[in-house]
């Protein structure tokens, strides 16, 4: 078992970012910090103006508990941070839980929390302007991102200079949803599994997740298969990552037809070198499909930058390449840019 299990379950998952906290409190085995980000840049595209935006700031606060006998309890709390529209709601969750973890037992978690699946599926969900969208169709209510109200079970095994091995479960329970433009949806127990193997700084790894859903009477199974491999740590040197996921009834159509896809393939690659002085380069490219009409729905590329100013603070930018869909889902070509700066609290 991996020693380190403990310190990088407790940090949270964290992709894409730096994983920033003040500690405001540390004695006799109890700690509490604060964290999270405010990001504010100027962007637009093709079809809508060029406005002042956020981009996916939050707070959070997390705490942990020596309780003796190896066993670790930490609780999280993060909300979104809405500070650009004057007395629109200020709060929404983004994640909420209680986690226990052991050393040699592995690490529970209940609550909304990224998802098992989210370990094989976010490894291109990088950059902070533009990066992997379609992990978050309907990602709270399907378990592919931030997953509602889930029970999750993951363990690590370290098999020394040969990898590492790392195991996840989780369970969500049935509730009624909006998926898309579908009001009412009844979501059935979901159920997911993550599989990951890291050597030599290459990682590859699997998941599933799956459920039946029903929508105006008729069943279907929601479900997603998705593999991915990467190489390197984002933000230090070289880094390269990769995604394909077959899905069924998980990602929304384009162009005024938001409802689910019967079945779609999804890909993400992402390539990006990081200087020594912190600059880090990129390019990224993400497709959808619609396999049943053999149409494509999503087709974009973008170019971006990051570089620190200080510890605490980090400039964007980025320009997105609308390559457009096909088909019903072919509307205007909407290339986008967004630039900005990212303070970490």
């Amino acid at each position: 078992m991996n020693k380190k299990f403990i310190a990088l379950a407790v940090a949270a998952a964290a992709f894409g970012t730096s994983v920033q906290a003040v500690e405001l409190y540390n004695n006799d085995g109890s700690t509490l910090s604060l964290g999270g980000h405010v990001s504010v840049g100027v962007g637009g595209s093709e079809e809508s103006d060029t406005e002042v935006q956020a981009t996916s700031p939050r707070i959070n606060i997390e705490a942990t508990q020596d309780l003796g006998n190896g066993f670790t309890a930490d609780a999280k709390a993060e909300w979104a941070l809405n500070y650009l529209d004057g007395g629109e709601e200020t709060f929404s969750t983004r994640l909420g839980y209680i986690g226990l973890t052991h050393a040699e037992f592995g690490r529970a978690v209940a609550g909304t929390q990224w998802a098992p699946y989210y370990n094989a599926a976010g490894v291109a969900d990088m950059p902070i302007a533009f990066a992997n969208d379609f992990i978050y169709d309907n990602h709270g209510a399907l378990g592919t991102g931030r997953a509602d109200k889930m029970l999750s079970y993951s363990n690590a095994v370290s098999f020394g200079n040969n990898g590492d091995l790392n195991v996840a479960v989780g369970w969500q329970g049935s509730k009624t949803d909006t998926l898309g433009d579908t009001d009412n949806v009844k979501v059935d127990d979901r159920y997911q599994v993550a599989l990951g193997y890291a050597v030599a700084g290459f990682g590859i790894n699997y998941a599933y997740v799956g459920g039946d859903i029903t929508v105006s009477g008729n069943t279907e199974t929601a479900q997603s298969n998705v593999f991915s491999a990467s190489y390197g740590s984002y933000g230090n040197g070289l880094y390269i990552a990769g995604v394909y996921a077959m899905n069924d009834y998980m990602n929304n159509g384009k162009n005024g037809n938001e409802d689910l896809l019967e079945e779609t393939r999804a890909y993400e690659a992402l390539v990006a070198y990081s200087l020594a002085n912190s600059l880090n380069l990129s390019v990224n490219y993400e497709k959808v499909e619609d396999s049943k009409d053999d149409l494509t729905v999503t087709e974009t590329t973008a170019i971006q930058a990051e570089y620190d100013l200080s510890p605490k603070l980090r400039t964007y930018a980025g320009y997105q390449f609308d390559l457009r869909g096909e088909g019903t889902y072919k509307g205007n070509r909407d290339n986008a840019w967004l630039a900005g700066v990212r303070y970490f609290l």
